[in-house]
């Protein structure tokens, strides 16, 4: 059986780089397994978090969820904090993993810097408690952006070494997901930087939860350089932002970029940005609709996840019970 799971950090806006990357894969991915969703909000906690703010976005992204397309009747979708199984399981993942590994997390060290010796464990540890997500639950295919194929790289480590350190065929090698023409949105102000929630810039992202005006004001005024679209693809490089748009384009369109340089070869910018802006206006505008009407009724919220939280819980306390057994955990006392 193909399960697939995925969770996302309510740590900001979800924005289109999340939608391109990852998301869309979730919502179609519902027709052709069996999907686990989840708001990773412990993973939240490895930086400072505001409780209030946090209690917030966590409600607003299972909202934005539901609004793009993942199905409760379908999917399973809760919050990971509600299924205590990711913790218990992350410990054991932590005892299999090694600090080299670790260590070697380029995520860690972008994050970290210079502060390292300041940060919390968490962030360190952060790896183990993903894979722990993801084994929880026996999943074979994660969709990431490319950012978190190291990550599910470790997963994959960390599964074959507990396999080996206790000669079972118990969980399985997960493979990650990373396909599409915008798997990795790159910055409406720097075509070299990855599109990102955590950019103290608003105008260097589309944010699922903007209106039709601030997603086309943000296109119309996204960086550019002076010459027209090519009339072919490999006119692209060393042009950074223009790839970026015209990428974005196409994984809105369901073209392939070469089709969209096809359409627009010759195009000034002037003419190619108010016809993408259209485009974004037109495919993202269901969903602040859809959010909208789910906003003014927090109790079908709560019902949803605390419903998806009973099927999580069920589907990993089993997993988790054989893996105690496995490791030689005595799970009850002696008479």
């Amino acid at each position: 059986m193909t399960r697939v799971f995925s969770g996302i950090k309510p740590t900001g806006p979800v924005q289109l780089g999340n939608l391109l990357g990852a998301l869309r894969h979730w919502v179609t991915d519902q027709d052709e397994a069996d999907t686990i969703f989840c708001v990773v909000d412990l993973h939240a906690l490895t930086v400072p978090q505001d409780p209030a703010e946090l209690r917030t976005r966590t409600l607003e992204l299972a909202q934005l969820l539901l609004a793009i397309g993942i199905d409760p009747a379908r999917s399973t979708l809760f919050v990971q904090s509600h299924v205590r199984e990711h913790v218990e399981l992350s410990w054991l993942m932590e005892c299999t993993a090694s600090f080299g590994e670790l260590r070697r997390m380029t995520q860690f060290k972008d994050k970290a810097g210079k502060n390292s010796e300041n940060v919390s464990l968490g962030l360190f540890a952060y790896p183990s408690l993903m894979a722990a997500d993801i084994l929880a639950y026996k999943a074979t295919h994660v969709p990431v952006g490319e950012d978190q194929k190291q990550h599910l790289e470790l997963c994959r480590d960390i599964a074959i070494k507990f396999n080996n350190d206790y000669k079972v065929d118990f969980f399985p090698v997960v493979e990650p997901v990373i396909e599409g023409a915008a798997t990795r949105v790159m910055s409406l102000r720097d075509g070299t930087a990855k599109m990102s929630k955590s950019d103290p810039s608003d105008q260097s992202r589309i944010n699922l939860t903007d209106d039709a005006d601030t997603i086309s004001k943000k296109i119309r005024k996204a960086k550019t350089d002076m010459d027209p679209l090519p009339d072919h693809i490999d006119g692209l490089k060393d042009r950074p932002e223009a790839k970026n748009l015209v990428n974005i384009y196409a994984a809105l369109a369901g073209h392939t970029p070469a089709q969209v340089i096809a359409d627009y070869a010759g195009a000034q910018f002037g003419t190619f940005k108010p016809a993408l802006a259209d485009l974004a206006v037109a495919k993202l505008a269901p969903i602040t609709t859809e959010m909208n009407r789910l906003m003014k009724d927090p109790a079908e919220i709560d019902r949803i996840l605390g419903a998806g939280a009973v099927r999580a819980d069920a589907l990993a306390r089993p997993v988790l019970e054989q893996v105690y057994d496995i490791i030689g955990m005595i799970r009850s006392r002696p008479v």
